[in-house]
């Protein structure tokens, strides 16, 4: 099939590289808070910081693994639901519907936030504004996305520039003297080595879920997929499947490289107002390179606020009745989140969700520190549907191989989110995501269980996705 792209995606390697980052924007935006989230889960123990994300790269890659063969079963998009729809019946595909709508919603409200923090460690007079900042900020970018499709290479501009700009703080880093103090650290980080051994396994595993917010767009290739019109089935395939891979790579790269230095350098809990990988930058790199990489950071945070921006209300879309004029159209939800104004942004949708996330912002404050304990759950629902869909059709299909690791994926899945649950406060994002879930559902069987709607998959403004998405013969 012919691209029908044109300026500077025309060719397929331009594609690939604005697609591909773009759509990683959500997960490289995480590496600003969660290797800090983790420290804190860690009570500021440095020696422990690099084995935890460690843990938490391991997890996203067996997530990798088993999206890959979602992707191929799926290359017009759909993912987890359309997953979980086939294996265990449509009304199922609720599930991890209403988990995705809660995880925009903490995106967006998370990035906001971590993106005012960006400022305040730059600008530290605007702290007593930081809850303003966050809540204007989420403003902002609604505002920005009812103009239209910004478009992938502004976002994969921007996700480049953040990852050059990062790679480039890593290698001043390897030429820096370590921190006097590490503000914050805990005795047993000062001490050195008196936390590591078995008696670290402990702590690693009740920190780890907390840092899990690194996993969060990890499944958006499965989705966006759905948006390659220029493409045909194979074509899709290869380009979600490459960035998974891309993804995984990247985040894993910076993630462990900022781990390291930072405990190298002895650069602990930030004091004051100032966020981890801000202090990083401002005591390894010049301070022009300090001040470009915390414009970067906020720009590129921002832009993953937006993808979400685009991500929730174009499902809600999806999933509303009188799509396109058309009344019988297998639409389960009010019809009013199906309209879109003039620039094809769904409106309602999208103030939807602008004053779902401002509530949420305002209530932490706008840190991103605090939402962050509520982060990385909901996803791993979509997740553990996601995986034990793909086990049972391994099952049926008689292999083995893949079967075994599904199993291991969901098990591993499960216990993350376990053990996240256990800490209390992301009870609340579970309870909101089965709320969502229980509405929709029961939205749905008002309008007379109506098929197809288990493909409805993320897609950008006055984009739905195909509600018919067939299955490849030749998945693998």
């Amino acid at each position: 099939m012919p691209d029908r792209g044109s300026g500077l995606v025309r060719s397929r390697p331009a594609l690939l590289v604005a697609f591909a980052f773009a759509v990683m924007a959500d997960p490289v935006s995480s590496v600003a808070y969660a290797v800090e989230a983790a420290l804190r889960a860690l009570h500021g123990d440095l020696d422990l910081l690099v084995a935890t994300m460690g843990l938490v790269v391991g997890i996203i890659a067996l997530i990798v693994l088993n999206y890959r063969q979602i992707i191929a079963r799926y290359p017009r998009g759909g993912g987890a639901p359309a997953a979980t729809a086939e294996a265990f019946g449509d009304g199922w595909a609720f599930l991890p519907v209403g988990a995705l709508v809660v995880d925009f919603t903490l995106t967006i409200a998370i990035s906001v936030a971590a993106a005012a923090s960006a400022a305040i460690a730059f600008f530290p007079a605007l702290a007593p504004w930081r809850t303003l900042i966050a809540v204007g900020l989420a403003c902002l970018v609604a505002g920005v996305t009812l103009l239209g499709h910004l478009g992938r290479m502004v976002f994969a501009a921007l996700t480049l520039a953040f990852v050059v700009t990062a790679a480039a703080v890593l290698v001043f880093g390897l030429f820096a003297e370590p921190s006097g103090s590490a503000a914050g650290a805990s005795p047993a980080a000062q001490a050195g080595g008196a936390s590591g051994g078995a008696a670290g396994i402990v702590p690693v595993i009740l920190a780890f879920p907390v840092a899990m917010a690194l996993a969060t767009g990890v499944e958006a290739p499965s989705t966006a997929i759905a948006e390659l019109d220029e493409l045909d089935d194979d074509g899709r395939r290869r380009f979600g499947r490459l960035t998974l891979w891309l993804t995984l790579g990247i985040v894993e790269t910076l993630t462990l490289g900022l781990a390291a230095e930072v405990a190298q350098l002895g650069i602990g809990i930030p004091a004051g107002e100032s966020t981890q990988i801000a202090e990083l930058a401002r005591h390894a790199a010049p301070p022009a390179l300090f001040a470009v990489f915390q414009l970067v950071t906020g720009l590129l945070l921002l832009s993953a606020a937006s993808s979400s921006f685009q991500a929730g209300p174009g499902l809600l879309k999806a999933l509303a009745r009188g799509k396109d004029g058309k009344e019988d159209d297998g639409g389960a939800l009010p019809g009013l989140l199906g309209r879109t104004n003039s620039r094809h942004a769904p409106t309602r949708g999208t103030l939807l969700f602008a004053v779902l996330a401002a509530v949420l912002g305002a209530a932490a404050g706008g840190s991103e520190q605090t939402l962050v304990l509520f982060y990385a759950v909901a996803v791993f629902m979509s997740f553990l549907a996601g995986l034990a869909s793909m086990a049972v059709f391994s099952h049926r299909e008689g292999r083995r191989g893949y079967f075994a690791m599904n199993c291991a994926g969901v098990l591993i899945v499960a216990f993350t989110l376990v053990v996240n649950l256990l800490r209390g406060l992301p009870l609340a994002s579970v309870a909101a995501a089965l709320v969502v879930a229980g509405i929709f559902y029961w939205m749905w069987t008002r309008a007379g269980r109506p098929r197809g709607l288990h493909a409805a998959a993320p897609a950008g403004p006055g984009r739905g996705p195909d509600l018919d998405t067939e299955r490849s013969s030749n998945a693998s």
